[in-house]
This record gives C-alpha cells, sequence and structure tokens, in this order.
C-alpha cells in the first residue's frame, strides 16, 4: 500500500503536465509574435534596392516594344500603344545578334568550365597540404592578386596578348578564366576544409589514386560551391567589356557588350531599337541566374556555416 501526497485545491494529476502544456504554448505564442514585428528600416531599405533593380528593368522592357516615335515622346514610363516588335528585328540585324551571341556563350562556357576545373583542383592542393609552406604562401599569392583588376594591368595584357596571337575570344576567355581564378581559390578552399579528411583515407585505403579520390569523391561534394563560382564567372565573363574591347583585334568577333557601345552614338536616337538590344543581350544572364540561384545560395551558406 502506497501513500498519494495531497492534491492542492484546483489541480489534478495531470496538472503538472498541462502546466508544461501551457507553458510552452504561451512561450510559442510569445516567440511567434516576436518574429512577426517588421523590421521596418531593414524592410525599406530592401524595398528601395528592389525598386533601384525593377524600374529600370520596367523602364527597358517598355522601351523595347514601343515603336521609335513612342520611344522619343519623353514618357518612358508609358506602355507601349501600339505593341511593336520593331526594335528587336533592327537590333538583330545591326548587331549580326546570332554570331555575337554565338561567341559570347562560347566566351562564358570557356570561362565556366576553366574557372571550375582550375580553382578546384588548386583549392584541393592547397587545402590538402596546407601544413607545407610552399602550398600556404600559394593560397595567399593567389589573394593578393585579386587586388590587381584588368584595367590596372590593361596595358600589359593587350602587348602580352598580342605577342602570342591570343588577341581574340579565345585570349579573352583564358584572361577571364586568371582574373576569376583568385575568388574562386577562396570559396573551394574555405569549403573543402568542412569536407571530412576521415573519407579521402578510407578511398585511399581501398586503393584509390589521389586523382580517383579527386574525381569520385571530392568534386562531386563540390557541386553546389561548383554552382556558385559557375554563375560568378558567368556573369563576370558576361557582362564584360573592356577585356573584349581592348583584347580583341577583329571587330566582326566582339562579343555583345562591346557591340552595344553603337547604340550610344550612331543610333543614339532609336532608343526602342537600343533597349531591346540591351533586353536580348541580358536576358540569358537573367535565366542562368534564376535557375541556378538556389544552388548558388546553397553553396554561398554551407561554405560559411561549416
Amino acid at each position: 500500500m502506497t501513500l498519494q501526497a495531497p492534491l492542492r485545491p484546483g489541480t489534478t494529476k495531470t496538472g503538472s503536465i498541462r502546466s508544461v502544456d501551457a507553458d510552452r504554448d504561451a512561450g510559442g505564442r510569445a516567440a511567434g509574435k516576436g518574429r512577426g514585428r517588421a523590421n521596418w528600416p531593414v524592410t525599406i531599405a530592401l524595398v528601395v534596392c528592389a525598386l533601384s533593380v525593377l524600374v529600370p528593368l520596367y523602364v527597358t522592357l517598355t522601351m523595347a516594344f514601343k515603336t521609335t516615335s513612342q520611344s522619343v515622346d519623353g514618357n518612358a514610363f508609358s506602355l507601349p500603344a501600339p505593341f511593336s516588335v520593331d526594335g528587336f528585328v533592327q537590333a538583330w540585324e545591326l548587331t549580326d545578334f546570332p554570331r555575337a551571341f554565338g561567341i559570347s556563350v562560347l566566351v562564358a562556357a570557356i570561362t565556366v568550365v576553366g574557372t571550375i576545373l582550375l580553382a578546384s583542383f588548386t583549392a584541393y592542393a592547397i587545402a590538402r597540404n596546407w601544413d607545407r609552406r610552399l602550398f600556404r604562401w600559394s593560397f595567399f599569392y593567389l589573394l593578393a592578386a585579386m587586388f590587381l583588376p584588368f584595367p590596372v594591368l590593361a596595358l600589359s595584357q593587350v602587348k602580352l596578348t598580342g605577342l602570342a596571337h591570343l588577341d581574340n575570344p579565345i585570349g579573352v576567355a583564358i584572361l577571364h578564366v586568371m582574373f576569376q581564378l583568385s575568388f574562386s581559390v577562396l570559396l573551394f578552399t574555405a569549403f573543402l576544409r568542412s569536407i571530412p579528411a576521415e573519407l579521402e583515407e578510407s578511398a585511399r585505403i581501398d586503393g584509390a589514386s589521389t586523382g580517383q579520390v579527386f574525381w569520385r569523391l571530392v568534386f562531386p561534394l563540390l557541386a553546389p560551391m561548383s554552382a556558385t563560382v559557375g554563375i560568378f564567372a558567368f556573369l563576370a565573363s558576361w557582362n564584360d567589356f573592356m577585356m573584349p574591347s581592348l583584347i580583341t583585334s577583329d571587330p566582326a568577333l566582339q562579343t555583345l557588350p562591346v557591340l552595344q557601345q553603337m547604340f550610344q552614338t550612331q543610333f543614339s536616337n532609336n532608343y526602342n531599337v537600343s533597349f531591346a538590344s540591351y533586353l536580348m543581350a541580358m536576358a540569358p544572364a537573367i535565366i542562368v541566374y534564376l535557375i541556378t540561384q538556389r544552388w548558388v545560395m546553397a553553396g554561398v551558406t554551407q561554405g560559411a556555416i561549416k
């Protein structure tokens, strides 16, 4: 026979459980109220940043589908009436869009593939040999190269590419890879440090070589960061104006951003043609970013957290 302590008035045998549940509900409601509060300074700043992008994009879209007379009426925010695609037709012919688009795609593709491969190779060697002075100082050397942008070295690069007969889109792509290498190695190195070395050691015990360990084990794990590096390299290559304009000697082999310059001089009054050309040039970059943005965010957050 067991003795039970008398219950206090207003309580039951399950009163303690109910009390805990009530405390949890109250805490959850309090936390929910805290999360529901709007941070107005941050919200206003984000709205201003969004408008600074969306308003120019809206003007570009409306101007591109206007007629020539509508584009010069001084009302950039009005909707096209009537809706016209003449600007796209003229821009397609004036810029020889298929050829320029193909050259831009070629340069961007070489840049993306070359940056991912070279940066991942270099970062893997540095991250797994960090205790050796040569690799550690090589990393610092690459970081120092980030402070030397192309405009500072433009004259020497133009001279060297001319001597090496690389004054063409291939030379532009190679230079894009070189100037993207420092930042990409930094991202890959930070991500590689989060991958346990025990995974590679177990693969080596099974008889895998260094190349097999990298290609079959490490490189697939680098997929989120490869997407991040790839989109940064693509945007830098696709939107670059200065490097192709200075390096490429043949005007017929220029990329799309360089060809856009003609609309600032000879055809400056045909705003609908200009904006149609701008829209066609930036559409691939927008599409690529929208498709790959979730991998970009995953790579950045994983590299930062781990």
